[in-house]
């Protein structure tokens, strides 16, 4: 008899693990997977992935704006956790990372290749319906055989 309450016990335990536990990887899949920059610049040469850098600043509204709008799309969260190590840079408290890429306005977005060169940089707010197709110019290696306005009319 006093396995009942045991069973009971370790029943529930199960239970609320595994709700609790699918609640919470359900959000994260929901969330883009965001690196420090040295770790992400690393992780983007050993696995020869592409890398989207996002410069941003607390005080930046257009910087909460895409944080809110732009980074919360899904196909925008599955498509750069599918196709880049994505990097998010505080440009107050990463000064030194932002000097290297000389951030002037914020938000900046740098693509960086597989190998560490720079790609390109696109300042300002982009909505996700923007970001997209960039994201699409860059993962694709477009970039290289035409240009982006070539590219969208594809």
């Amino acid at each position: 008899m006093k396995q009942l309450p045991i069973l009971y016990t370790v029943l529930m335990i199960v239970l609320f693990s595994t709700i609790f536990g699918t609640t919470l990887h359900a959000s994260s899949a929901n969330l883009i997977r965001w690196y420090p920059h040295d770790e992400g610049m690393a992780l983007g040469k050993a696995e020869a992935k592409k890398v989207f850098i996002n410069f941003y600043a607390t005080w930046c509204q257009y910087c909460r704006k895409m944080d809110k709008k732009t980074f919360t799309a899904p196909e925008i969260v599955s498509f750069l956790n599918e196709n880049f190590i994505s990097i998010k840079v505080d440009v107050e408290q990463e000064r030194q990372v932002a000097s290297l890429y000389n951030i002037s306005p914020l938000p900046d977005t740098w693509f960086i290749s597989e190998t560490g060169e720079g790609i390109g940089n696109k300042p300002g707010y982009m909505s996700a319906e923007d970001l997209l197709p960039v994201l699409q110019f860059i993962h694709t290696g477009s970039y290289l055989k035409m240009s982006y306005a070539e590219f969208l009319k594809k």
